[in-house]
């Protein structure tokens, strides 16, 4: 095999493969003979299938099969010889057939840049703290029982914490909403559902009961013709319902699948259960700490625009999957989402490299606990474990996620870290 090696540009490189042409023929005559032994051909007995028609039927399929293999192999063998790190999949270029003797290719494609020894000691990261108190768990407990609530019709005026199911229609200037007749919804007062001002206007109204008021939409609100817009609102209220909570009692544990030990058991799990998640979301804020800090270190770091544009396709095509299933079409071209490709991009390039730098390793324990967590979270852990485990794709995501939390860790650990005491809903609901 001959190998030659051109620069391009700053990363791209063009590699030319010149490979015996013999090397290929005698692949595609193995696989023939073989495929002669075994195939199975309307006419003929097995075993006995003349070679020419074999070549006729399937030459061409092999030898473009065994043509890739062997781009595949080569390429792989040209680029460790070379000491080259390909940041993706070349571009291949080539007749595929025999000239004096040989088979030539060549592959395009860029490299991951040369990053001097990544020096973490300067970096300032603040890394969260917090812990799970009994209020915590009683917080979530309190939610639980709410999720579980059931709700029974009352003949009083609606108040905060009632479930009002009611008819509307909104006149804004010559548009109305509905065009003709009332929109049936139902909200709980004071949930968020939707938004204030529309739900107190429903607080005081009584079954059967009306009223017009004047409001001012939200821009975001669901309605494309009434978002941001004045209008006068009337409500039609059907039924008012209050909320009965459960009882705190072994039947209501039991529904949670806590069959003995009663509630301090289930407050156990129940604290199991915020620890865990709490563990996840700090070491998911952390990782983002470090990955803000790495990325603003190395803002003039030359990327790979190979890579970049497949982060950004991907993020397009993920957008308008999302808005697909809310209802939405979006079509953002993948060019909208080039400035956080390239964070991302530039995030797992440094991350690669600190991790190749300083030999660290995938810690096969610390997959199997963050596979056992993210599997709790199921009705049934075991099959979640299962299925991980026989999807290269699902398992190679997780290593990587792994990995990039190690990293995290250890450039925490060598960096020059504050640590920031948080409480619980702090840290799970930053934005509150």
């Amino acid at each position: 095999m001959q190998i030659s090696v051109e620069n391009v540009g700053k990363l791209e490189r063009k590699l030319t493969v010149k490979l015996p042409a013999e090397q290929l023929d005698s692949q595609v005559r193995t696989r023939l003979q073989e495929m002669g032994r075994n195939i199975r051909l309307k006419g003929f007995r097995p075993g006995k299938i003349p070679p020419k028609v074999i070549e006729q039927r399937f030459g061409a399929q092999v030898r473009g099969e065994a043509f890739n293999e062997l781009v595949r192999n080569s390429f792989q063998s040209a680029v460790d010889d070379q000491k080259l790190r390909p940041a993706m999949a070349p571009s291949i270029s080539t007749t595929g057939q025999s000239n004096n003797g040989e088979i030539e290719y060549v592959a395009t494609f860029e490299v991951l840049p040369e990053i001097a020894k990544i020096d973490v000691s300067t970096l300032s990261v603040t890394k969260p703290t917090a812990s799970v108190t009994d209020v915590d768990v009683d917080q979530m407990i309190d939610t639980l029982r709410q999720q579980r609530r059931s709700w029974t019709p009352v003949e009083r005026a609606a108040q905060v914490g009632d479930m009002v199911l009611f008819e509307y229609s909104a006149q804004s200037g010559d548009a109305r909403h509905p065009a003709e007749g009332f929109d049936r919804v139902g909200t709980v007062i004071g949930s968020g559902a939707m938004f204030a001002e529309f739900e107190n206007a429903l607080v005081g109204l009584k079954g059967g009961e009306d009223k017009k008021v004047e409001l001012t939409f939200p821009a975001d609100f669901r309605v494309a013709e009434l978002a941001g817009k004045h209008a006068e609102v009337e409500f039609k209220v059907s039924r008012v319902q209050e909320a009965q909570m459960p009882e705190l009692d072994d039947v209501f544990v039991a529904s949670f699948g806590v069959k003995e030990g009663g509630i301090e058991r289930f407050r156990e799990d129940v604290r199991a259960n915020l620890e865990r998640e709490l563990k996840a979301t700090l070491s998911a804020r952390l990782k983002n700490e470090v990955v803000q800090k790495l990325v603003a270190a190395y803002a003039d770091l030359e990327l790979p625009q190979s890579m970049i544009a497949a982060e950004a396709r991907a993020l397009a095509q993920q957008a308008e999957a999302q808005a697909r299933q809310a209802g939405q079409n979006i079509n953002q071209p993948p060019e909208a989402y080039a400035a956080i490709a390239q964070q991302r991009v530039s995030a797992g390039v440094l991350i690669g490299e600190i991790a190749r730098q300083n030999d660290l390793r995938l810690d096969s324990r610390r997959v199997a606990e963050t596979l056992s967590a993210i599997a709790s979270t199921y009705e049934e852990p075991e099959r979640v474990v299962e299925l991980y485990s026989n999807d290269p794709q699902l398992m190679s995501g997780l290593q990587s996620r792994v990995l990039e939390d190690q990293v995290a860790d250890w450039v925490a650990n060598h960096a020059q870290v504050s640590e920031q005491a948080l409480s619980f809903s702090e840290v799970m609901r930053p934005n509150a």
